[in-house]
């Protein structure tokens, strides 16, 4: 009989274990469910993610969130996150942004970006919190000097529109920039829109295309019609291209 048990180091290892999910997701299911079981922490969040995912396993929302309660028990700072994630949204409860909420602030206070940015979301929009855009940016400029892509975008969007802060255009561009070179879909719009308004048309293209590759399928159908209003025909041309990877994923 294989065995699928994992020592504590290897399930530690986010690098081996992202390979086992891409070469063998059944097996990988299997080493993280025993190491889960064993106690360990990063495979209880894990196995909490395959499940939520389905991969290599049998999508099961409810249990995913037991086994993101029982890590974020033990501490584990992202399966708390993703306990609020699962509240947030409805997956395995019922949706309740209060609760998601909560989730959040515990890991956000013990210093978790990805918790940082989604409490932040909540506070900025007033979903299952009184809205307080002061502190979600507050949130959002700590998890962006953390590293965070995403945050690094919306720090971006306080600091150009002057939100419950000066104006600083300049600031913004850097963080927009940030962003992107970060990976964030939407840091690499905004950053491309800052280009284009400063007449670098062909270094914008570059960047809508990256966002076009990554972005989602909401994402897309916004700046798809975007797009389509700008006065630069290089530009307006990628609308087209937007409006068809919104098809394709529509499809999928």
């Amino acid at each position: 009989m294989a065995d699928f048990r994992l020592r504590r180091e290897e399930v530690l290892d986010g690098e081996r274990l992202t390979a086992m999910l891409e070469e063998s997701p059944a097996r990988a299911a299997q080493a993280i469910l025993a190491a889960a079981g064993e106690g360990v922490p990063e495979a209880q969040a894990l196995l909490g993610q395959i499940l939520l995912d389905g991969r290599g396993i049998a999508q099961d929302p409810p249990l995913a969130l037991r086994w993101f309660a029982i890590a974020a028990g033990q501490g584990h700072l992202m399966a708390r996150n993703m306990l609020g994630r699962c509240h947030e949204h409805g997956w395995g409860c019922l949706a309740n942004a209060s609760i998601a909420a909560q989730h959040y602030r515990i890991a956000a206070e013990a210093g978790l970006d990805w918790a940082m940015y989604n409490l932040a979301n909540l506070l900025a929009t007033g979903r299952g919190v009184v809205v307080d855009h002061p502190q979600a940016l507050a949130l959002y400029q700590r998890a962006a000097e953390a590293g965070h892509a995403k945050s690094m975008n919306l720090l971006g969007r306080y600091l150009e529109e002057g939100q419950v802060c000066p104006a600083d255009p300049v600031a913004a561009r850097d963080w927009y920039r940030r962003s992107a070179e970060g990976g964030d879909f939407r840091g690499q719009f905004s950053y491309a829109a800052v280009l284009a308004a400063e007449g670098r048309v062909d270094d914008a293209i570059v960047w809508l295309e990256k966002a076009l590759a990554g972005g989602n399928l909401n994402f897309l159908r916004v700046a798809s019609q975007t797009l389509a209003s700008a006065t630069d025909p290089k530009i307006q041309a990628l609308a087209q291209a937007y409006a068809r990877r919104c098809a394709e994923l529509q499809n999928s």
